[in-house]
């Protein structure tokens, strides 16, 4: 059990996701957790839920807190962040949760010496499955960096890399989950054609798909070991797996992730010149 003060602005998915997690992780109590939020009904809602403190005032949550976790949308970061300047502690550590504003821009917004960790989770983070990279800012220690880590290891995994890699993180296990649920649609779609019905279909995709990403994390062998136990001379698998390579599924899947990551750098630098030069530069 930490001592550490945990704050949210915001109660959205993923801030409900590091709620529960941290929860029942046993890494926090209920009055150790106070979120905000603009909406009545989504603070009443995890109030209800975990039994943490919820108030209107972002204000309160950040003179609360040791560790803040910054969960809004990015539309509006840069309207919450001059709100909260003022009342950041130099000991508080902010860790956003904001897909796309770098470390840079956050700071351009915030006093100087802002301690600041950029982190990019995903959305299997919500039933306790996710990928989340961490970049800390030039002002954390590694301890802290620590502390922050074990907080999204109870979200799934976690990594530390540096910010230049982020846009690749959100272009693999960022946009990733929608890539594979596409997957999973297609191979219900394929088990419909040859006579499954639709929702056993479904569960067997989706069934296979988890298994299979378990079996490669808990074994840790080479994909290319596994896809091999499958495959039998002249059998099915080997002519499925024909079948995929002549449709280009694994230049199309790199291309996926090279495309999103591009359009990450695109949507961080769109960011970046908003809050650095846009108004409200400090």
């Amino acid at each position: 059990m930490s001592n550490f003060r945990v704050g949210f602005l915001g109660a959205g998915n993923m801030a409900r996701a590091l709620v529960k997690a941290l929860l029942q992780g046993q890494m926090v109590t209920p009055d150790q957790v106070l979120v905000s939020d603009i909406s009545d009904e989504r603070l009443e809602t995890i109030a209800e839920r975990f039994g943490v403190k919820t108030t209107l005032d972002n204000a309160e949550v950040v003179r609360f807190s040791d560790i803040l976790f910054l969960s809004v949308k990015p539309q509006v970061v840069d309207k919450v962040l001059p709100t909260i300047a003022e009342h950041l502690r130099p000991e508080t550590l902010l860790v956003s949760i904001v897909a796309g504003v770098r470390l840079r821009a956050l700071e351009a917004r915030l006093p100087a010496g802002a301690k600041l960790i950029r982190t990019m989770p995903n959305t299997p983070a919500m039933v306790l499955a996710g990928a989340t990279a961490l970049s800390p800012g030039e002002h954390v220690s590694e301890e802290e960096v620590r502390v922050v880590k074990d907080f999204f290891k109870t979200l799934g995994r976690a990594v530390v890399l540096d910010e230049s890699l982020l846009d690749a993180v959100t272009g693999l296990s960022g946009s990733g989950p929608a890539y594979v649920m596409l997957m999973i649609e297609a191979l219900a779609d394929g088990g419909v054609k040859v006579g499954l019905h639709r929702e056993t279909a479904l569960l067997l995709a989706a069934q296979t798909v988890f298994g299979s990403a378990k079996l490669l994390l808990e074994t840790g062998e080479h994909p290319g070991r596994l896809k091999d136990m499958v495959t039998s001379p002249g059998g099915t698998a080997i002519a499925g797996l024909h079948t995929l390579e002549s449709g280009g599924l694994r230049r199309t899947l790199m291309d996926a992730v090279e495309n999103a990551t591009r359009r990450a750098a695109e949507l961080g630098a769109e960011m970046e010149e908003k809050l650095i030069h846009g108004n409200g530069k400090r």
